[in-house]
């Protein structure tokens, strides 16, 4: 979507030019796919015989083989034209039987390994448990293209910085106003996203259009840049408003491990009617001007339930003996 002004006034001071501690970083997702073995796990060979020749990645089943015996992973067959890297024969279907009952009875490291994950598994728990590892990389929050980037937190604040050019702000409270000279233009276009620094910890504000249920809507909502156990730690608010009337949203920032699309798709956040957006927006309902405030807050631990619980008892217990007391009063 183009937009005609986009004007960011944040409360809280800018992170301007300031540094991000930089940790493990990736410039593609297809970077992730090699799963290095460590020295100490090399007690024979058998993991050299597992090595795809092609992208050196360990092979799993279904392992393929040409005439010669020369093997390869099931992902790089499709991409030699099916001949043998090795001896440029034709491949044909040949699965490698045996190799593969010796890669299903091997134990191999967490493929993120080298990310900190100590975790050794056999071969099909292993990839059930890199699918939902705590330390796998995050993909790129950014929703304007699809970029494939990934890596760590520190490193993705970098990148939207740097790359995306999107606007930085530290604080936990935020004020944006925007302006649109056609409303109508609502093709599944995102806006803005918008990153702050608070508590220590990065979230992203989106704001978009797009349509629903054939009617154009305008969407805000906020992202954890982090996992889900740690974003349930948070809550924020989204506040839009004119002429009298205000919306108000209240929940839990969503993880970036679901993708931008999933959360928008789930309605997870404040939804604003371009009619009711018109009328916010206050003239003649042909331009829109929206401002959206919110905040975001640290969720205090969760007390010790069993005191509240004896209390609740209690207090119950004496309400209803002083319910039969006034019953006796009025029988009187």
């Amino acid at each position: 979507m183009e937009y005609d002004s986009i004007e960011c006034v944040s409360t809280s001071d800018g992170l301007g030019t300031k540094e991000i501690p930089h940790h493990h970083h990736f410039t593609s997702s297809k970077t992730h796919n090699v799963n290095v073995i460590p020295s100490k796990l090399h007690p024979t060979s058998v993991h050299e015989l597992l090595e795809c020749p092609v992208c050196t990645n360990s092979m799993y089943p279904p392992i393929h083989q040409c005439h010669n015996g020369h093997t390869l992973c099931s992902t790089c067959k499709t991409l030699v034209n099916n001949k043998c890297p090795t001896c440029r024969q034709e491949l044909g279907d040949i699965r490698c039987l045996a190799l593969e009952k010796v890669a299903e009875s091997l134990e191999f490291p967490c493929k993120y390994f080298q990310l900190g994950c100590p975790e050794i598994f056999p071969y099909y728990t292993k990839l059930k448990h890199e699918l939902i590892c705590n330390l796998r990389p995050y993909s790129c929050p950014y929703a304007g293209s699809e970029c494939s980037v990934v890596g760590d937190i520190p490193f993705l604040v970098t990148h939207l910085r740097d790359d995306h050019k999107v606007d930085m702000h530290s604080g936990c409270t935020f004020n944006h106003r925007y302006v649109k000279s056609n409303p109508r233009e609502v093709e599944n276009a995102t806006w803005m996203l918008t990153v702050f620094n608070c508590f220590g910890q990065y979230f992203c504000l989106h704001f978009e259009a797009f349509q629903l249920s054939m009617a154009p809507v305008y969407m805000a909502f906020v992202r954890f840049m982090g996992d889900e156990q740690d974003a349930r730690n948070y809550s924020y608010s989204l506040e839009v408003g004119g002429n009298g009337r205000k919306l108000i949203w209240e929940g839990t920032p969503r993880s970036i491990r679901d993708g931008h699309r999933k959360v928008r798709d789930s309605h997870d956040g404040l939804i604003i009617q371009r009619n009711m957006a018109l009328f916010f927006s206050g003239g003649e309902r042909k331009e829109l001007k929206l401002r959206v405030t919110g905040r975001i807050w640290k969720e205090p631990p969760n007390p010790d339930a069993g005191p509240c619980i004896l209390l609740w008892v209690v207090m119950d217990f004496w309400h209803n003996v002083v319910d039969c007391l006034l019953c006796g009063v009025d029988d009187g």
